[in-house]
């Protein structure tokens, strides 16, 4: 995997270094100019190497005398999704994130990426796991491999696709396990940390304990759900319906074969022949703004849905967004054995 260090080149380098850099990177060839503090100067492609040679620079001569300057990038935490969509619908590929002191901290590629969401990702994983047992008897849970790879890495890889390189895993039964498969995700060009759950936390309490998210909207995610959900979409419906809290909701159809009555002091008022009923049911995936985590109890056991009950109770907007892809929870054998099917079929 390239490293997002492989788009930097030093000022000062020569024209020669930098066309050995950019024929290693291939067609993803471009360069990012930095100082010795790692802020960016400018950018440098194939392009401007060969008008440079025609204007008669030499390759031995220092790469300021070719290079752009004032490159497009994105700030990290940026909040504007549409300007992200406006590049990668625009053709701009290859972009460098900078932190707020204009230094390089990522460089994104939308060959490879959807989105660049702006968004921490917390990740549930303390749970033990006890109606999947004797699987989960050495093993945690999230790092049961479902295809080619453990549950929990289905859902980060998920994730990083949309560009959130921002994560947090709440670990407990057996997480040292989670965290020696992980690191610290420099090998994946993201950011990885753990929150540790002395005692059992819910299924969000755990989120409680930072106090450091790099953005504005924080993703909360149970690890042992598999699914295809277009995290860019979630999250402009989000902003769309200015929610503080958003939950991914899974619809299921009741069939009722018989005519259903509606009835008032053994009067019938009206019938439905045969009706069908959709019902929602929590899908274990939440969108809250960075706000609302302060509202969550520190240390104490809570769970998502004593925060919407909260949020509701206090005039919060909650909503719901219904998903139209694929999901599966995945709590036992039965479950377990459907996911390992249907991961060869479902498109991911």
């Amino acid at each position: 995997m390239i490293s997002y260090k492989d788009h930097l080149i030093n000022v000062g380098s020569s024209i020669e270094n930098a066309l050995i850099q950019l024929n290693k990177l291939g067609k993803d060839a471009i360069l990012f100019v930095i100082n010795d503090k790692g802020i960016l100067v400018g950018a440098l492609t194939d392009g401007d190497v060969r008008r440079g040679l025609i204007k008669g620079v030499s390759i031995y001569q220092n790469i300021e005398l070719i290079i752009q300057a004032n490159p497009r990038f994105i700030r990290k935490g940026e909040s504007d999704i549409n300007k992200i969509i406006e590049y990668r619908e625009s053709n701009y590929r290859i972009i460098p994130i900078l932190d707020n002191e204009d230094k390089v901290v990522n460089v994104i590629n939308f060959r490879e990426l959807k989105s660049y969401l702006p968004i921490d990702a917390v990740i549930m994983a303390g749970g033990r796991g006890q109606r999947l047992m004797p699987f989960t008897e050495f093993v945690p849970k999230p790092l049961l491999r479902v295809g080619d790879k453990p549950i929990i890495d289905h859902n980060l890889t998920r994730l990083t696709v949309y560009g959130i390189d921002d994560f947090w895993i709440s670990v407990k039964y057996l997480g040292e396990q989670i965290e020696e498969y992980f690191g610290n995700g420099e090998n994946r060009n993201i950011h990885v940390n753990y929150l540790w759950e002395d005692e059992p936390l819910g299924t969000i309490g755990a989120v409680s304990k930072v106090s450091n998210f790099k953005h504005d909207y924080i993703l909360v995610s149970n690890s042992d759900v598999l699914t295809n959900l277009d995290y860019e979409h979630f999250f402009l419906e989000f902003l769309d319906k200015n929610a503080d809290m958003s939950v991914v909701t899974i619809p299921y159809q009741v069939n009722i074969p018989y005519a259903v009555l509606e009835t008032e002091n053994e009067n019938i008022l009206s019938f439905i022949e045969k009706p069908t009923y959709t019902y929602y049911s929590n899908g274990g995936i939440y969108l809250i703004k960075k706000s609302v985590h302060e509202l969550i109890p520190k240390n104490k056991f809570f769970n998502a849905t004593d925060l919407m009950e909260l949020l509701i109770n206090q005039g919060y907007k909650v909503t719901s967004y219904p998903l139209a892809g694929y999901w599966l929870d995945i709590g036992n054998p039965q479950d377990y054995q459907k996911a390992q099917n249907d991961i060869k079929n479902i498109k991911f």
